[in-house]
């Protein structure tokens, strides 16, 4: 749309971690509902170029789109919620910012001129942001969310891009919705407005008048309140959101609509749209209020003591619970203490089990015992990535007799390599970006439990990783009744193993947690949840401890 394209800058300020990513996903889903045409992106202000590096205790999940960007966990929920595949130009570093501006000036690009951040890399951001809407096709909207807290120092280039994009754009095409918290003093039994004044205040000081303030808050926000920060903060009554705490983040764009958020949105940014149709959203969030039934499924990693970082795991066994009319609670099992205490301590009662994906071998041999516990059980199994890795190298050693097989990212030593690095990887020095990463095709084995899950023969899927299953021994698996059922085009690459003598147990090469959606479920876990579903049924389990998604709660989002 070019020109015409409207833009929708959403910032937050008072405290971190109050949902501005599920907010902005929030916006885009209502505004795709009236017919518009949404793109969001989000600038986070760490100098790092993305995440791909960085350890998973220290930002979360790793989000990868179809084109290879390794990106933040946001870009999860934009996806998963306006249902549309997002790629590389949609998150947003300062190191990425920095690296360009710096390596257009090695090249001469500034003709000599003195490089600054005001205008050279505030230049670099608004071209970015206009960068979201040129991608081909007719983009109605680009919602861009600001990481960080606002006054935060990395975040204040950003923050002065923005404040000029308004300028450039004119007032008509841009709108600045600003993320606060209205805080309940229990002392006091009052909801106190100060701290949102103050962070509006610290907006203004940077030149940018919020037009809307969603705020965050325990209790409803009455007249009296609204009024206060309406007054102070140089709003309009109707232009304060309540944004109260609640138990499913899918739940929170029914509730903006509520409040009439969209409306104001459209009138502001002169958009003609019919309202939202929010029936099927309305019903899937029914759906998750209204089960009763439940399973238990034990996620099986290192980095449980984070439950944001396996985020899109969680969502997605959300999304298979709601197609299997069935509350997924998830046990967190540290496979470091698998290693201590056996798998039994820490396994036992549950319908499922999930080994995620990982890097480094701490916690490994926990993984392997958990798998063999799951496969000696019969208990359903999905491994991912990793998962799959750990599969193979299980059952390589206890139903193959390759004893001492492993991993050569474990044991460079080991007497059977069954996981070896990728061929291309093997000159790699750089570790950013350089794994096989993105989108890419993979081949169904007619009759496996993947062709009856997907019920096609080709899908395409998101990789992220260096190792693989080892050819030189894939005879040796599959005469000992291992499946390969899945496989790159050429034949060259294992993306899929099941067990056919078990009653559900599928490894994958990808991650499908990727393309999960709230109202498309994902093959591999809509069958995992199902196949939990039915050995529940037939089996008298009792229950460990459970900690219960229902799309979880929004207080705990970023």
């Amino acid at each position: 749309m070019g020109g015409k394209t409207k833009y929708i800058f959403v910032t937050g300020g008072v405290v971190s971690s109050l949902g501005k990513g599920i907010a902005a996903s929030s916006i885009g889903l209502l505004l795709k509902q009236r017919g518009l045409n949404v793109v969001l992106q989000k600038f986070d202000p760490y100098l790092n170029v993305d995440p791909g590096t960085m350890s998973p205790f220290q930002h979360g999940e790793v989000y990868v789109t179809d084109d290879g960007a390794e990106t933040d966990l946001d870009l999860g929920h934009y996806e998963r919620f306006i249902d549309r595949d997002l790629s590389q130009r949609s998150n947003v570093t300062t190191g990425q910012i920095y690296e360009t501006v710096i390596n257009r000036e090695r090249e001469g690009g500034y003709l000599g001129r003195t490089v600054q951040v005001v205008p050279h890399v505030t230049d670099e951001i608004k071209a970015r942001i206009r960068l979201a809407s040129e991608n081909g096709e007719n983009v109605d909207v680009v919602i861009t969310e600001i990481g960080g807290t606002t006054g935060d120092i990395e975040g204040l280039p950003f923050l002065e891009a923005v404040r000029q994009f308004r300028l450039n754009h004119g007032r008509e095409k841009c709108l600045n919705i600003h993320l606060t918290l209205v805080p309940y003093i229990k002392a006091a039994r009052e909801l106190k407005t100060k701290p949102t004044q103050h962070s509006v205040k610290a907006l203004l000081e940077i030149g940018i008048q919020p037009d809307i303030l969603i705020c965050r808050t325990e209790r409803p926000l009455n007249q009296d309140i609204r009024g206060k920060i309406a007054l102070f903060c140089n709003v309009d009554i109707r232009e304060v959101i309540e944004a109260r705490d609640v138990p499913s983040i899918y739940q929170v764009p029914l509730q903006f609509r509520k409040e009439g958020l969209d409306d104001i949105i459209c009138d502001k940014l002169h958009l003609t749209c019919p309202p939202p149709d929010m029936a099927e959203w309305e019903r899937m969030v029914e759906k998750i209020y209204s089960m009763t039934e439940s399973v238990e499924i034990a996620m099986c990693g290192k980095y449980v003591h984070l439950h944001d970082a396996y985020k899109s795991i969680v969502e997605s066994f959300t999304h298979a619970g709601v197609a299997n009319d069935v509350h997924v609670n998830v046990r967190w099992v540290d496979t470091e203490k698998v290693e201590q205490d056996g798998p039994e301590t820490h396994l036992a009662g549950v319908q499922g089990v999930l080994v995620p994906g990982g890097f480094g071998d701490r916690g490994i041999e926990g993984k392997v015992m958990a798998v063999r516990y799951a496969r000696e059980n019969n208990i359903p199994f999905l491994g991912i990535c990793l998962g799959l890795q750990v599969a193979v190298i299980e059952f390589a050693r206890n139903v193959a007799g390759l004893k001492g097989a492993n991993s050569s990212e474990f044991d460079q030593d080991s007497p059977h390599p069954v996981i070896d690095l990728m061929l291309e990887q093997r000159s790699r020095t750089m570790m950013g970006g350089t794994m096989r990463l993105g989108s890419y095709p993979c081949r169904i084995t007619e009759g496996s439990l993947a062709h009856r899950l997907y019920g096609a023969f080709d899908t395409d899927e998101r990789h992220r990783h260096r190792f693989e299953v080892n050819n030189a021994y894939r005879k040796a698996l599959t005469d000992a009744g291992m499946v390969v059922s899945g496989v790159s085009p050429d034949g060259e690459l294992v993306e899929m193993m099941e067990l056919p003598d078990r009653p559900f147990f599928i490894g994958c090469q990808f991650h499908p947690e990727l393309k999960s959606r709230p109202n498309r479920a994902h093959p591999l876990f809509k069958g995992l949840v199902g196949a939990a579903k039915v050995f529940k049924r037939e089996h008298d389990t009792g229950q460990g401890e459970q900690s219960v998604i229902h799309g979880d709660d929004w207080r705990e989002e970023r």
